[in-house]
């Protein structure tokens, strides 16, 4: 008898790591996949944080951290970004917890009530829509299209406001597109959102690093709606740090300590040396975080002009973070075999199986009629899986 949680069995399983365990049991059945399913930096971790993690371990730090986080990890916080961003925010408006993911899921349970409307501008990352589920919020989601190069506008989201309406979820730079939102853009939404004082915004901007248009623009910014975004970020993506678990909320006191205390009913302050780590990587020096930027331009360069070479596939060059994401549509109704593409989730199964490439469907982030990949990885991978897609697409007819 299933004596699960309604809330439980609503909730969907999340597709990138369902794809990544599906490529890692053809793995261990002795298939040479590439995996580009997953949004992780191969590169180590610095040498420099290393080291303050081991410190951390000799000075004896495994004790139990405060909830909120150690005061040494809210300040170094506050400094980069008052030193990177420009912006102001006290130790008491931030918050470490296990990862973005964890700080992104804590501000939604804190701020949506049943009932209450969150608006997702599509393509989104995978887990947006089923936080909010948990939460018992309702779902708006916004598209948007390659040709609009996967943003929207202020005017689009004013335009499926309601009075239920409560918090917008603006990613930037965005996973899974790449797409970054410049400054007059966000000025624009910033000065719409002046007229909905009652509606929050978290900017998810966990990719800030991963940049190659120039500076990161942040909606916190604009002093006029300060108080009404969360902002979402952390150590993963920018100094390959995906298994230290540490990310932070900077927000509004009052949001700020709405997560403290869900925090300390059901997960306490996050691991002591983990913390430790993250302070060296905000504390040191930096020059890692851009090596590893300029590494994922040069890929991005790499996989993109590949992938534009195969007939019938379609992408444009993304902005940011590391992931191609090309629309598969021109494929639809073809087959091999008995396989028969009918949407994007045949062909991203078609292509683990027959190409022994893991992507990610686009139907995953709310975006049907596409595929992601991740570009993550080594160039001599890289050119590999885009000669394998090339050659499994070619038999297609």
């Amino acid at each position: 008898m299933n004596r699960l949680s309604d809330r439980i069995n609503a909730l969907a399983p999340s597709a990138t790591l369902a794809m990544s365990q599906k490529s890692s049991e053809l793995r261990a059945q002795g298939v040479d996949v590439i995996n580009l399913s997953v949004g992780e930096p191969d590169f180590f971790t610095p040498d420099h944080i290393k080291a303050a993690a081991k410190k951390a371990v000799d000075d004896n730090f495994s004790f139990y951290s405060p909830v909120p986080g150690y005061l040494s990890l809210l300040q170094a916080v506050s400094d980069k970004l008052r030193r990177e961003n420009g912006l102001n925010y006290t130790t008491d408006q931030i918050v470490i917890g296990n990862g973005a993911k964890h700080e992104l899921c804590n501000a939604i349970m804190a701020l949506v009530n049943p009932g209450d409307e969150v608006i997702i501008p599509t393509p989104a990352w995978v887990s947006y829509v089923q936080m909010v589920n948990l939460a018992g919020g309702k779902s708006v989601l916004l598209p948007s299209s390659m040709e609009k190069n996967f943003k929207v506008t202020a005017a689009d989201l004013e335009a499926v406001m309601t009075d239920k309406t409560r918090l917008i979820i603006v990613c930037s730079p965005s996973n899974p597109s790449g797409a970054i939102y410049n400054h007059e853009e966000l000025k624009a939404i910033a000065e719409m959102l002046t007229r909905h004082p009652d509606v929050m915004v978290i900017a998810d901007e966990i990719y800030e690093h991963i940049n190659y248009v120039g500076r990161h623009e942040s909606l916190a910014q604009f002093e006029a709606i300060k108080d009404q975004v969360v902002i979402v970020n952390g150590v993963s993506k920018s100094y390959a740090m995906t298994g230290y678990r540490i990310g932070y909320i900077a927000a509004p006191l009052w949001v700020a300590k709405a997560v403290t205390k869900m925090q300390g009913q059901y997960t306490s302050g996050v691991s002591s040396i983990a913390q430790k780590a993250a302070e060296a990587a905000y504390n040191g020096p930096q020059d890692c975080v851009e090596e590893m930027r300029i590494a994922f331009q040069r890929r991005r360069d790499l996989i993109v002009g590949l992938l534009q070479q195969i007939p019938g596939l379609e992408l444009n060059m993304p902005d940011g973070a590391f992931y191609a994401f090309p629309r598969v549509e021109h494929y639809y109704g073809k087959r091999y075999g008995d396989t028969v593409i009918n949407d994007d989730n045949d062909l991203a199964l078609y292509l683990l199986n027959e190409a022994h490439v893991a992507t990610v469907a686009g139907s995953a982030f709310c975006c049907p009629g596409y595929i992601r990949l991740s570009y993550a990885t080594s160039d001599e991978n890289l050119c590999e899986a885009a000669k394998r897609i090339a050659e499994a697409l070619a038999k297609l007819s």
